[in-house]
């Protein structure tokens, strides 16, 4: 059940059937929490920051803690990029950030990202800092235009680039030997029976790209024309789903990022 008000912690009100576990005892806050970024934020909005939430930070939460040595936080938290407990966290994770055209006009509308001046600054400083940031979840051109337009306003001078299968985020824990596509699980069914894992005609290529610092420390991992997100959500709702997608590729992908970003 969702929650739309709250601290900016939980946003939900229970775990959706995802087991609980204790957090240690003697290091309660040297846990690693999984941090969702509530953008474009409106009191009580579910808006696209919301997609797959809360049951895709749940599970993957709980697979980390289950098949890694990585202590965890059992409750993952939502956070606003102008909340002063941001630093607290190594890793924050956005989900569809590409929306589209307004109505209005311009971009950002449909709920993709729309930054503030404040939050430019406060985002680049978090990066800066030694903060990762992963964005998932958007298909095609026009959705990768938008990000492509807000992320250029927090660093403008940076090139975004593509990460190679060489970069250790590939095989830092599990060896991913193709760059992973992951649909939604719709999409997922009903390509199956033609091996059309892409979610539109112009989103077939999956790309992972990135925003690297000065010391080629990567900042910013991008997953465009996939959705890993879902991979974590929609695991227990079909078999065919969660060995093809969720158990081969949504996880060991997150699992990677997640302990890249722990340890660089």
């Amino acid at each position: 059940m969702f929650q739309p008000q709250g601290d900016g912690t939980r946003f939900y009100l229970d775990r959706k059937g995802v087991p609980d576990w204790e957090e240690d005892k003697e290091f309660p806050s040297d846990v690693f929490t999984f941090v969702r970024i509530r953008y474009n934020a409106i009191q009580g909005d579910r808006g696209r920051w919301s997609t797959d939430y809360p049951d895709s930070d749940l599970n993957l939460s709980f697979r980390l803690q289950q098949l890694t040595s990585l202590k965890v936080n059992p409750d993952p938290i939502v956070l606003e990029l102008t909340d002063k407990r941001l630093f607290n966290y190594p890793f924050v994770y956005f989900c569809e950030p590409g929306g589209g055209f307004s109505r209005r006009g311009g971009f950002g509308g449909n709920g993709g990202l729309n930054f503030t001046p404040e939050e430019v600054k406060e985002f680049r400083r978090y990066l800066m800092n030694g903060g990762f940031a992963m964005f998932d979840d958007f298909w095609g051109e026009q959705e990768w235009y938008n990000f492509e337009t807000e992320i250029k306003k927090v660093f403008p001078d940076r090139e975004i680039e593509d990460i190679p299968l060489e970069h250790p985020i590939f095989d830092c824990v599990y060896e991913i030997k193709e760059k992973p596509q992951v649909p939604s699980i719709n999409a997922a069914i009903q390509g199956r029976p033609y091996g059309i894992t892409w979610e539109r005609e112009d989103a077939q290529e999956v790309h992972y790209r990135g925003i690297f610092d000065d010391k080629r420390r990567l900042m910013v991992i991008i997953c465009h024309n996939t959705d890993l997100g879902d991979g974590w959500e929609r695991e227990g709702e079909n078999e065919w789903y969660f060995h093809e997608f969720s158990e081969k590729k949504a996880y060991p992908m997150g699992i990677n990022i997640i302990f890249y970003a722990m340890t660089h």
